[in-house]
C-alpha cells in the first residue's frame, strides 16, 4: 500500500477491500471496528468511521446489532471501472412458489409463521416485520400467511405471546414479596434482552390482551395482594414496576438500530462525541460534570437496571410495610 497518495481513509478502505475480495475476510466475518482501525492506522475516530461507511457504501459490508460490521454475503465484482459503490447491490428477490411448487403452503402453519417472524425482529427489528418479509423468509407467498393471520398488527400479538411463553414464571415462588419482585423482574428484562423489539411492541396506555404475559401480572398482584395491600393499589405499583423494566429495555432496540446504522457501538460511538463535550466542558460551566468525567464513568445496561430495580424496592418497602 502506496502511504503517500490518496486520502488516509480510501487507503484503509482499499487494503480492507483487497483482504475480503482475496477471501481473507470471508462472507460472515469481521472487520476491524472503528476502534481497531483507529489503533492498527493510528488515524483519528473520523477518519476510521469514514472508512467503514465507504465500504457499506461499496456494499462489502454491513452491521449486524450485536456483532459489529461484518462481510457482505454478495461482493461486488471488480472491473476497473469506479467502485460499484454508488451502486449498492440488491438482495436478491425471493423465489415465488408455482402452483406445482407449492409444498411449503400447504406445510404452513401458525407456530412456524410465528416462530420466522421472531427470528427476523430478533435480528433487524420490528420495524423490518412484515407479511412480505416473513413470507420470503419461509419461501410462501404473502397471501398464504392471511390464511393463518389477520394482518401485522395480529402478527405481533401472536409474537409477543410466543416470546412470553417462552419464560414460564416457577412453579415454587420464593416467600418473601421482595425476592418474589426482583424474580419476576430480572425475568422480564432478561426477556427483553433477548428480544430487543419486545418492549417497543408493549403498552402501558393501551395495553394488549396477550395471554402469556397475564402470568407476570397475576404473579405481582398475587404477591401485592398477599401482603396485604389493595388491589387497585397493587396494579399501580405492578404498572410502575413494569414500566420501569419497559422503560429502560427500549434503549436495547435503540442501541441495537444505532449500531446497525453506524456501524459502532455505544462505546465507538462516545468515542466520536469526545471533542464535542470536551469542547462543551472547557468552558468551566459545568464543573462536576466535569468531575466525573475525569474521574471516568463505566455505562453498563444491566447494571443500570439492577441499580434502579432495587431502588423501587426501597420504595415499596414501606408501603407494604404500612399494609401488613
Amino acid at each position: 500500500m502506496n502511504q503517500g497518495r490518496g486520502p488516509r481513509y480510501s487507503r484503509i478502505v482499499a487494503e480492507l477491500r483487497q483482504r475480503i475480495e482475496t477471501g481473507e475476510l470471508a462472507p460472515g466475518d469481521r472487520v476491524p471496528s472503528t476502534r481497531e482501525i483507529t489503533r492498527q492506522w493510528n488515524v483519528a475516530m473520523a477518519t476510521a468511521t469514514k472508512a467503514l461507511t465507504e465500504l457499506r457504501r461499496e456494499g462489502l459490508v454491513r452491521a449486524v446489532p450485536g456483532v459489529g460490521t461484518v462481510v457482505a454475503e454478495r461482493r461486488p465484482v471488480r472491473t476497473g471501472r469506479p467502485p460499484a459503490a454508488a451502486r449498492p447491490i440488491a438482495p436478491p428477490a425471493p423465489a415465488v412458489p408455482t402452483r406445482r411448487d407449492n409444498a411449503p403452503e400447504q406445510a404452513l402453519t401458525l407456530g412456524r409463521i410465528v416462530a420466522a417472524a421472531i427470528a427476523v425482529a430478533d435480528v433487524e427489528g420490528l420495524a423490518t416485520v412484515s407479511m412480505r418479509r416473513v413470507a420470503a423468509g419461509l419461501g410462501v407467498s404473502t397471501m398464504a400467511l392471511y390464511r393463518h393471520v389477520a394482518d401485522k398488527d395480529d402478527l405481533v400479538t401472536r409474537m409477543t405471546d410466543a416470546a412470553f411463553a417462552q419464560w414460564p414464571l416457577p412453579e415454587s415462588p420464593p416467600e418473601g414479596w421482595r425476592e418474589r419482585l426482583t424474580l419476576v423482574a430480572r425475568m422480564l428484562w432478561d426477556m427483553f434482552r433477548r428480544h430487543p423489539w419486545l418492549a417497543p411492541a408493549l403498552s402501558v396506555t393501551r395495553p394488549q390482551p396477550v395471554a402469556g404475559a397475564m402470568p407476570y401480572t397475576e404473579w405481582v398482584l398475587a404477591t401485592l395482594d398477599r401482603s396485604g395491600l389493595d388491589l387497585p393499589t397493587a396494579l399501580s405499583v405492578h404498572l410502575t414496576l413494569f414500566n420501569y423494566i419497559r422503560g429502560t429495555a427500549v434503549n436495547v432496540e435503540m442501541e441495537a438500530e444505532a449500531e446497525a446504522l453506524t456501524g459502532m457501538d455505544n462505546e465507538e460511538w462516545m468515542d466520536t462525541q469526545e471533542p464535542a463535550l470536551q469542547a462543551i466542558l472547557a468552558t468551566d460551566r459545568f464543573p462536576t460534570l466535569e468531575r466525573l468525567t475525569t474521574g471516568g464513568y463505566d455505562f453498563d445496561l444491566d447494571a443500570l437496571f439492577e441499580f434502579g430495580l432495587q431502588r423501587i424496592l426501597d420504595g415499596m418497602a414501606p408501603l407494604l410495610g404500612e399494609a401488613t
